[in-house]
């Protein structure tokens, strides 16, 4: 039993497969059941080796069902309440030797870093993962012509003006979007079909990114002060949407509050909240070593309780925000080999679940996120490294300059590579991570720190592509406002223009109406809100996978380019009939479904009939 490679493609159905999700993992008892599915005759014994309170130990699998084409096995563990970390060893048969775990199939011993994780406190809330998120820029998105005196660090621009970008007034340009002006175009949300809006901050600040907060005491009134945020979210909840704030617990701004304290009190209890040391540029700690960005010292126990109360101010009424983004949370707590990180994410999810049981908290990483996705702390992070980057590294055209040059800083820019690199990727970054973290983790094609996934992308063809893969992926989609009508921009602050509102010739209504479709479908779908994912057949240019809940199945393929036709066999898809949902129709053709062999394009069929076993 191999995987087949036919042509440029490896079909993959041949593969043994578990990720961890609820139509192979069952925790409702004292026991946790897991479950492999594997080719018949791949093994004569299956062993699921565990780790459970750093003690390694290995249990014998039994077969739990059996199909003409493949075989289920089952094992169980005890459900005591700590995390457990497993993968499952085949031994004999027609495999010989191998292990799988969260990469798929290895035929060699492997460290623990990428086994399946049982984390018994993984997860965040119910309403999560049947949602799409839309994040709002408050001042690009619209504004509702609020007289407010332009502050002295405020540069006013034109709505349709293009943002400068890179100057001295990049961070200074006000265009005058508020949260009245978010207020009276939840119309646009809602038909797009998003259920959840995300705000980047609020609070006032001496920047239009307001990442540099004076104070975590009220809202801005640029913006339109505490009532405005009040009124906001009440007519987003009557509609049946969600508010997720943005909160940055690694820095403040230097005209905040506390550092000011901090500076002109040498005894005040604020000065323990950053780290001042002398030998330093500015005399203190800096994110990034900006001046105007003191960092945030976690080992200060009164600090610790500051936030909490921030934490747990805007979750109540009138506010009742749903949940936190955490700015830049890989930092936040980190410092010279002090590391706060950890209990910081306990700390905020129990002010969180204290007050708000069914809300959300999810981290900003920008990189590998696993080591602070435990299951215990952050429900999700933003998957900049496991979706964003192999999605563009393998859908994008002719690459802006700044792309070329470097990607975030490092300095070379972005590879192409196929489909079997991307997939790789994606594997990589879900390994080693509990199922219910990646679940609660958005995906997203771009936001307001990266270049426009359609300046990216290169095309409309392409971008669609990428949106599909978006809506279908594990995880939940984020789409920064403006994607939908094809806004586009090289870099972050390129990328933050203002919506058009009153210039509709500029949209791109195809890619709006797409845009509607394929939301539909995903906040229609428990296979895609909530179900694993297998990969059937990956190309060159073509990515073709499995999403499996209950009695739902669904198989979709993304083809960047035109590819030879990929050729499932109807029993190993275990169905009858593919029933066409998004795209085109797959040809049947002596017992096999033969998928169309065009792209740019993104199908998505209904598996019907058969059994999933």
């Amino acid at each position: 039993m191999t995987v087949a490679d036919v042509g440029s493609v490896r079909y993959l159905l041949g593969e043994p497969h578990h990720d961890g999700s609820e139509l192979e993992l069952d925790d409702a008892g004292e026991s946790c059941v897991v479950r492999l599915r594997a080719p018949r005759g791949a093994a004569d014994r299956v062993i699921l080796r565990t780790v459970h309170d750093g003690e390694a130990g290995a249990i014998e699998a039994v077969v739990d069902a059996e199909a003409s084409s493949e075989t289920w096995w089952r094992a169980s563990f005890p459900a005591t309440g700590s995390t457990v970390r497993y993968r499952w060893l085949l031994w004999g048969g027609e495999t010989g030797f191998a292990w799988v775990n969260g990469r798929g199939r290895v035929r060699h011993d492997v460290p623990d870093a990428d086994d399946f994780v049982y984390a018994p406190r993984a997860g965040g809330p119910d309403w999560h993962p049947g949602s799409v998120v839309y994040q709002i820029f408050p001042d690009r998105f619209a504004s509702s012509g609020l007289a407010v005196e332009t502050p002295e660090w405020a540069v006013r621009r034109e709505w349709d003006a293009l943002p400068q970008g890179r100057s001295p007034e990049t961070a200074s340009e006000l265009f005058g979007g508020d949260l009245r002006g978010v207020e009276q175009h939840l119309d646009h949300v809602a038909a797009l079909g998003a259920n959840v809006l995300y705000l980047t901050p609020f609070f006032p600040a001496r920047s239009n990114h307001r990442y540099d907060a004076t104070t975590f005491a009220r809202v801005d009134p640029l913006l339109g002060g505490d009532k405005a945020l009040a009124s906001l979210t009440a007519a987003a909840h009557a509609r049946g949407m969600r508010v997720v704030g943005d909160l940055t617990l690694n820095h403040t701004g230097s005209g905040h509050e506390w550092f000011r304290a901090a500076l002109e009190h040498p005894d005040a209890p604020e000065r323990d909240f950053y780290y001042f040391d002398e030998a330093l540029p500015h005399g203190y700690a800096a994110w990034w070593g900006i001046e105007h960005l003191p960092k945030l010292n976690h080992g200060s126990p009164e600090l610790a309780e500051r936030l909490a109360d921030v934490v747990a101010r805007w979750l109540r009424p009138p506010y009742a925000l749903d949940g936190w983004r955490i700015d830049v949370a890989n930092m936040a707590g980190r410092y010279h080999g002090s590391d706060h990180n950890h209990e910081l994410a306990l700390a905020t999810r129990r002010v969180l679940r204290a007050v708000r049981p069914d809300g959300l908290l999810v981290a900003e990483h920008a990189h590998d996120f696993r080591e602070d996705l435990r299951g215990d702390g952050w429900h999700g992070t933003m998957n900049y490294a496991g979706f964003l980057r192999p999605v563009w590294e393998w859908l994008h055209g002719d690459l802006p300059d700044e792309l070329r040059r470097s990607f975030w800083g490092f300095p070379v820019g972005l590879p192409t590579v196929d489909g079997i690199q991307a997939v790789a990727t994606m594997r990589a970054f879900r390994a080693g991570v509990p199922w219910p973290s990646t679940l609660h983790s958005w995906v997203l094609l771009d936001s307001h720190d990266t270049a426009r996934f359609r300046t990216v992308a290169g095309s409309r063809e392409r971008h669609l592509v990428g949106l599909g893969l978006q809506m279908t992926t594990p995880g939940v989609p984020m789409i920064f406002a403006g994607d939908e009508l094809g806004l586009e921009g090289e870099w972050g602050e390129d990328a933050r223009r203002t919506m058009p509102w009153q210039r509709p010739g500029a949209w791109d209504t195809e890619l709006l109406s797409s845009y509607r479709r394929l939301i539909a479908l995903r906040r229609g779908s428990e296979a895609l809100a909530r179900g694993g994912i297998r990969y059937a057949a990956v190309g060159a240019d073509a990515i073709a996978y499995l999403r499996e809940h209950g009695q739902e199945r669904l198989l979709c393929l993304a083809a960047r380019a035109d590819h030879e036709p990929i050729r499932l066999p109807l029993d190993a898809l275990g169905c009858e009939a593919l029933e066409t949902v998004v795209g085109s129709d797959a040809r049947d053709e002596d017992g096999h479904a033969v998928l169309p062999g065009e792209g740019p394009s993104f199908h998505v069929w209904q598996l019907n009939g058969g059994s999933d076993g």
